[in-house]
């Protein structure tokens, strides 16, 4: 039988107290579900009820959550959960001190995660990321926010937006419109994520100048893009010569960042995926930089961390099954 003990937490002032509670001491709740703790606010004292282990657990969520003040959101309330339960502090105000650029409506996007704060430290540092992991985890997002954070700087001067043209599983057949109306449907993630970055307006007057270009990447064949900003997403469905083909376009003073998930690969089965493939050759080359994300950098609803966490652990057994 484990010994029920209880610690209070004293916080600074009401604003502390409501920041942490959150809507209807819906972060509490969360706290408690998480490391099986019972937790009453009074005033300014929290007091956490558990067992040793726990409340220490929930003392270092709790702490690396105050860091942040009003602007703590459910998914610090998560990221915190998980890296305390992990053993480490999640060190929530050094991952938000990392601005890499404001939206047109004012909003600040930082890393959330430390994988992420990692990529985004790796793509200011390196000529040419890779970035490979799940669903959720912020690959394309933060590239194009850096991209569009370096052509405010000016240290480019446009942006180059690749993805290859392959169907997730599905034969579409015949798509209406000219060769532009047939490419957009796989395009249009990149076009959503502009949106929400610079505005419609600022994004159609980019299009028009030849600012911003985005295209199928059979279109970057026979190109040197010089002074650019290139993102290739869902590189993993790019084969081994569409990757070299791409990688080769790079000219000065311009940077490459390639995404992916290599879960998900939509290739026929007698291609081989130039993202798994080019990790062996490049890894070790300088001036470009690999950066792996997993689960615990979902910034999406906390039930994909856990449905990317189920796949891996369904294909795990059906290895060892078939091993």
């Amino acid at each position: 039988m484990v010994d029920v003990l209880s610690q209070i937490l004293r916080l600074r002032d009401n604003d502390q107290a409501q920041a942490l509670s959150g809507k209807r001491d819906e972060y509490l709740r969360l706290l408690e579900e998480a490391f099986g703790v019972k937790i009453v606010a009074r005033g300014l004292e929290l007091i956490i009820s558990g067992s040793d282990e726990a409340i220490a657990k929930t003392k270092n969520a709790l702490e690396s959550m105050a860091g942040l003040g009003s602007s703590l959101t459910n998914h610090d309330v998560y990221y915190a959960i998980k890296m305390s339960d992990n053993g480490g502090a999640a060190a929530l105000q050094d991952l938000n001190a990392g601005l890499v650029v404001v939206t047109h409506r004012g909003h600040k996007i930082r890393p959330k995660t430390a994988g992420q704060k990692r990529y985004v430290a790796a793509m200011a540092d390196h000529d040419v990321v890779f970035s490979i992991g799940p669903a959720g985890t912020g690959k394309t997002y933060l590239a194009m926010a850096h991209a569009v954070a370096s052509l405010k700087r000016k240290e480019v001067e446009r942006l180059i937006l690749t993805r290859p043209a392959v169907e997730a599983g599905e034969h579409l057949g015949f798509l209406p419109g000219d060769l532009q109306d047939k490419v957009d449907p796989y395009l249009r993630p990149l076009y959503d994520a502009l949106f929400d970055i610079l505005g419609h307006e600022t994004y159609s007057k980019y299009r028009e100048k030849g600012i911003i270009e985005i295209a199928p990447l059979a279109y970057m064949r026979g190109r040197t893009l010089d002074a650019s900003f290139i993102i290739l997403d869902e590189a993993q469905n790019c084969t081994p010569e569409q990757m070299k083909m791409f990688l080769t376009r790079l000219g000065f003073g311009s940077k490459a960042v390639i995404t992916g998930d290599i879960t998900q690969v939509d290739l026929p089965k007698d291609k081989r995926s130039g993202l798994i493939e080019v990790q062996s050759i490049l890894r070790s080359v300088d001036g470009i930089s690999f950066c792996v994300l997993d689960e615990t950098d979902v910034v999406r609803h906390p039930l994909v961390q856990r449905i990317i966490q189920a796949y891996e652990a369904h294909h795990g057994d059906a290895g060892k099954s078939q091993s």
